[in-house]
């Protein structure tokens, strides 16, 4: 049977990437997925690449107007939800001296703000009983240099599934969080990074993974789809590592 059969899920950042695969997974398992992106194109590409069981909606998760747009679309078609997978995200590599305010805010408006306002927003439609999993980070469990901002959001993301777990154990919502460590992504990619720049973090990632891979979305995906499902029903407030053992051994 399929773990999440006549499941309603939301994926942000679900154009591309740990989202997409995972939306992926999602309706594979039985789901009915709502994804939303930032880019048009992206985004639909990838509601035909879902198929039918799939709806998309344009936005920025820091824009809360554009989160009310994403629930106002969810209750219009479904009228409530069972999983919510806070997975938009963006990084940047800068030293500390060359941080800017306006970098500052970019990230933490769409890494803490959004993720934030992504829950709260979402809590009239989720059902008791449901699941938020937040999309933290390995790197925020590690001192690397050059992403101190991007580190940080995702820490504050390990700490609200602790206190929002609390506040939620009324209604028996369940809030979790998967930390994917060096992962096949293309998040770094779209900002004009320099070459030597990915490099570098690359290897410095690469050289602290005990199984000396890199993960693949799929991966990722997999430990979603279980904290979404009944299998996970006495898992709350956990942060599960899905990388390589990087952060644990």
């Amino acid at each position: 049977m399929k773990k999440l059969k006549n499941k309603i899920a939301v994926v942000t950042g679900g154009n591309s990437g740990i989202g997409l695969a995972t939306a992926k997974a999602f309706v594979r398992e039985g789901a009915k997925v709502i994804i939303m992106g930032r880019n048009s194109v992206t985004l639909k590409q990838a509601v035909q690449a879902l198929g039918e069981d799939a709806v998309g909606v344009q936005g920025d998760v820091s824009n809360l107007n554009d989160i009310d747009r994403l629930y106002e679309k969810v209750n219009e078609v479904y009228g409530y939800l069972d999983i919510l997978f806070v997975n938009a995200g963006i990084n940047r590599l800068s030293k500390i001296t060359q941080i800017t305010e306006d970098l500052f805010d970019e990230i933490i408006n769409v890494n803490l703000k959004g993720a934030f306002f992504t829950i709260q927003k979402a809590l009239p439609l989720l059902k008791d009983r449901s699941s938020i999993i937040l999309n933290t980070s390995a790197i925020a469990a590690l001192g690397i240099p050059e992403i101190s901002i991007y580190s940080a959001s995702k820490a504050a993301l390990r700490s609200l599934a602790r206190t929002i777990s609390v506040e939620l154990l009324d209604r028996k919502i369940r809030v979790n969080a998967v930390a994917p460590g060096a992962v096949e992504t293309s998040i770094l990619s779209r900002y004009n990074i320099p070459q030597e720049k990915l490099v570098n973090l690359g290897s410095q990632c690469f050289n602290r993974i005990p199984t000396k891979r890199i993960g693949s979305v799929e991966e990722v995906a997999k430990a979603v789809v279980f904290l979404a499902s009944d299998d996970a029903s006495y898992i709350i407030g956990c942060e599960l590592a899905v990388d390589g053992g990087m952060t644990q051994l």
